[in-house]
């Protein structure tokens, strides 16, 4: 048998595993992918049920907008790396336009002023778009250079991500500004920034911190006193923090079990179903459910590297690893505000906790991983 007739003996013979995975790649999904997030999603539908006090109307509500999640990521997912590399500096300005529009049209709501009120009393919330247009404008700009940044590039850098994370920051909505800046900053550290200058911008941080003290609005400070010491104000600013530590603590290692959870069902436990849901799961299911959840987490931050490390071409090897490195801030800040070891900024727990936006747009993230592992595949063979 000559090695020609052995080799088209052999794909005629292939696995029913091989035949998924080419199914997977001809529409453009990464089916390791793919699988992490259905369990990631199953699991937030699951322990929200419990968080939202076995409302069955909010489970659904959040099913509907993880539906619009998929559909988005199909479609983010079909369109090449290339085709967004040279979109980028459009959905730049546009997102700024709409952030400006914000500030000037906007609804407010709660004391923020984020929306953009559209037809039929929908409300869109441009802050988020920015989350997945920011890594890409600056991968655009930094693919186009040399690489490593000099200090030229570099500060033109910081000039695009500082201004709508302003923008966004003055809404107020320092959660979303933070994450924007840092989807931002992940695309500048990829390009192989240089440690001298990362020292440089570290120093430059320092004052510049210090005046955003006097920047912050009054609920902004109490919330970083109360992040410094939440027992003094136990019934008023410190309450969230001081139970969600309780919920955490009183899990154990395996948890009271799930619907047995007091704090959320008893409403000790304030936005139990959004910011602070995490100490849901870790009171009914204890050290050992968490433990899972961060090993999930775990699977597809490591795809998204993987992805990112083997992309064809610069611009889509620091977009797929912004995006990757901003899902784990995500993750970071949410358990970290919710255990005390950072101040609380209302940043959602992804794809666990209740959120619309926010879901759809961190969807539309992974269908951009997607379309760079899929479409490089395709460019191989």
């Amino acid at each position: 048998m000559s090695r020609s007739d052995f080799k088209r003996q052999f794909r005629s013979h292939s696995s029913p595993v091989t035949r998924r995975t080419s199914l997977f790649q001809a529409i453009h999904l990464d089916a390791t992918l793919l699988g992490c997030l259905f369990v990631l999603v199953s699991v937030g539908l699951f322990v929200l049920y419990s968080a939202s006090g076995e409302n069955m109307g909010t489970v659904m509500r959040q099913v509907t907008r993880i539906i619009i999640g998929l559909v988005v990521m199909m479609i983010m997912a079909q369109i090449p790396p290339h085709s967004y590399k040279r979109w980028s500096p459009w959905l730049y300005a546009i997102g700024i336009g709409l952030l400006i529009g914000v500030l000037v049209l906007g609804t407010q709501a709660k004391g923020a002023q984020r929306w953009l009120p559209l037809p039929g009393g929908v409300r869109f919330q441009p802050s988020e778009v920015m989350k997945l247009i920011m890594p890409m404008m600056v991968s655009w700009y930094l693919a186009e250079r040399a690489l490593p940044p000099q200090w030229k590039p570099v500060l033109a850098s910081a000039v695009l991500i500082i201004f709508p994370t302003l923008l966004i920051a003055k809404q107020p909505d320092l959660g979303t500004s933070l994450l924007i800046a840092s989807s931002g900053v992940f695309a500048l550290f990829l390009a192989g920034l240089r440690w001298r200058v990362i020292g440089g911008l570290v120093l430059a941080l320092i004052p510049t911190s210090t005046g955003a003290w006097f920047l912050m609005r009054d609920y902004q400070k109490q919330r970083v006193l109360t992040f410094l010491d939440p027992e003094s104000d136990p019934w008023g600013t410190g309450w969230n923090i001081i139970q969600s530590k309780t919920a955490i603590g009183s899990g154990g290692l395996e948890g009271k079990g799930w619907l047995n959870g007091t704090q959320a069902h008893l409403d000790f436990l304030p936005e139990s179903h959004t910011d602070f849901i995490i100490a849901v799961l870790a009171e009914e299911f204890g050290l050992l459910g968490v433990s899972a959840l961060l090993v999930l987490y775990f699977f597809i931050i490591a795809r998204g590297i993987f992805i990112a490390t083997n992309a064809q071409d610069t611009y889509s090897r620091l977009l797929a690893g912004s995006i990757t490195l901003t899902f784990f801030v995500y993750i970071f800040v949410n358990i970290g505000m919710v255990s005390g070891i950072l101040p609380v900024v209302g940043v959602p727990l992804p794809f666990v906790s209740y959120g619309g936006t926010s879901i759809v747009t961190l969807f539309a993230g992974f269908g951009v991983l997607m379309s760079v592992q899929t479409h490089r595949k395709l460019l191989s063979q």
